[in-house]
């Protein structure tokens, strides 16, 4: 390794941080995989034939390479190959459609692909990305593809001298309409402090829970301790049973989760709990959708004070961060920023609301690094208001600047006038033994326009009954004001999510509005 990458920050900013790490720890654990493990020395020498391959392919700087695959190792060589190259670095939801990720692989104009065999999409993927001129299977054979371990093998596996700090463009989980990618011009500098605050570094463990192409799971659980020298583990598919086993395994210090997995976690017989030890944990982050104020303190006092939690989305935003110690203080925040005049709440009309009310939350878009949507400007414009942009979330700021969400505006029932926020619904019903989870959403109703309905997957030796329904019911009529408890529970086996674990209450709701005009 040159010496001018003995130091972190100029390694970061080249994009060479695993080859920094690798010149320390070698031999050490860099990743483990179902489908194999790297050590710091394979891992990076892979890399650097990657990158070699791809440009005596003609892939080089500003060109775009788009991946789809499950969290495999070659997930983590396309990246560091990506940021150490100068390409822009798509990964592509690996549940879609070959139809679905033919669109945003020939959206974010990749030249390069690298398709997960196993998924069986690659050749209909590719027959609608026509400018995608190398192809790479891994996992197995794809018709017209090159096979990704030929591609590669014979290339120096030295670090390479001229490196140049790649990007990446993730796409929006497009619950409205196709996914957008998320572009940002200029890349906003990276350096080692900021990223210093989770303990991440040589010796620590960080548990990837889910899909690595989803935003949160791609920072916390790859970029960040994979930058500051920590090990990874990733899981292929998540299993709460299966996460315990995994952290006693490999003495894991770091993860993230989302507010389902802790329940699913919290579901687990204690017995099977106490079977695993989980003392090796340091840190729990979690995001992506609020979390019942019960189900967090249960985990806190499962875990220890070592639960955080933050405030943001692929398109950036806000800063909000909180820690147990504070949240204990402040239960259901997702915390406060360091920079308050950066956030607004505003009503429909584009006023401040007055302290304490619910409105539509922005953020001040940055000098540097402000996101569009990739050759989008239509769905650019609906996002900003001047200098400010909304991901569509609702919420209040409490008396001391605290931040608290009530869920995202589409998804807000309106019921004689009345805005009900279906997040506060949720957190009520959940607290009832029968209900493992829970999706409230708003259906038509000819005197009050909606009404308040529950849709339920219960909790194993539970039964659907009307009896059942009514306990649900009289549960959440005890907990919240008359107006926002549901009127009705369906009860289904299970919930449509997104990978990343949040429930698509728009696929939810869209049943009960067929034929209707209500836009979903």
């Amino acid at each position: 390794m040159t010496d001018v990458y003995s130091s972190l920050d100029v390694a970061l900013d080249k994009g060479m941080a695993l080859a920094h790490h690798t010149a320390s720890q070698g031999d050490r654990l860099a990743l483990a995989t179902r489908f194999g493990d790297r050590t710091f020395n394979e891992l990076n020498a892979r890399v650097n034939q990657l990158v070699r391959a791809l440009r005596d392919r003609g892939i080089g700087p500003d060109d775009a390479i788009a991946v789809v695959s499950r969290n495999r190792p070659e997930f983590i060589e396309a990246l560091s190959a990506a940021m150490r190259s100068g390409i822009r670095f798509t990964p592509v939801n690996f549940h879609l459609t070959g139809e679905e990720a033919g669109y945003v692989i020939d959206n974010c104009e990749a030249r390069a692909v690298i398709y997960d065999a196993d998924l069986g999409t690659g050749v209909d993927a590719v027959s609608h990305a026509q400018n995608c001129e190398v192809r790479l299977a891994v996992g197995g054979s794809i018709e017209d593809f090159e096979d990704y371990e030929a591609a590669i093998a014979g290339f120096d596996p030295a670090d390479i001298e001229d490196p140049v700090r790649g990007s990446t463009m993730l796409y929006t989980s497009g619950t409205t309409g196709r996914p957008k990618g998320v572009y940002r011009k200029h890349q906003p500098p990276v350096n080692a402090l900021a990223m210093q605050a989770t303990g991440q570094g040589p010796g620590k463990v960080n548990l990837c829970t889910g899909p690595a192409y989803h935003a949160a799971p791609l920072v916390f659980n790859v970029n960040v301790p994979m930058s500051m020298g920590a090990a990874v583990v990733m899981m292929d598919k998540w299993d709460p049973e299966e996460t315990l086993r995994l952290i006693q395994q490999y003495g894991v210090t770091h993860t993230h989760m989302v507010a389902t997995m802790f329940h699913r976690l919290l579901q687990l017989p204690e017995e099977i709990r106490a079977a695993y030890d989980v003392s090796s944990m340091e840190y729990i982050v979690h995001g992506a959708a609020p979390c019942p104020v019960h189900v967090k303190h249960a985990m806190i006092d499962w875990f220890g004070p070592i639960v955080n939690e933050y405030y943001a989305a692929t398109e950036g935003g806000g800063g909000f961060t909180i820690d147990s110690e504070t949240w204990l203080k402040k239960p259901g925040s997702v915390g406060n920023t360091p920079n308050p005049e950066g956030t607004r709440i505003l009503d429909d009309d584009g006023n401040e609301v007055p302290q304490g009310e619910t409105g539509t939350i922005y953020f001040k878009a940055p000098e540097v690094g402000r996101f569009e949507y990739f050759k989008s400007p239509e769905k650019t414009g609906e996002s900003y208001r001047g200098d400010w942009f909304t991901l569509g979330d609702m919420g209040y700021f409490d008396e001391d600047g605290f931040l608290f969400l009530n869920g995202r505006s589409a998804e807000t029932i309106i019921s004689g006038g009345v805005n009900i926020y279906p997040q506060e619904v949720d957190e009520a019903l959940l607290s009832h033994e029968a209900v493992l989870d829970v999706c409230t959403v708003g259906v038509p109703n000819e005197e009050w326009g909606e009404e308040v309905k529950s849709v339920v997957q219960l909790a194993e030796g539970f039964t659907p009954t009307d009896e059942l329904a009514e306990s649900i019911i009289a549960h959440g009529r005890a907990r919240l004001a008359a107006f926002k408890s549901p009127r009705s529970v369906n009860f289904v086996d299970d919930l449509p999510r997104l990978p990343s674990g949040k429930i698509q209450r728009r696929l939810v709701r869209a049943p009960f509005w067929e034929g209707r005009d209500r836009q979903i």
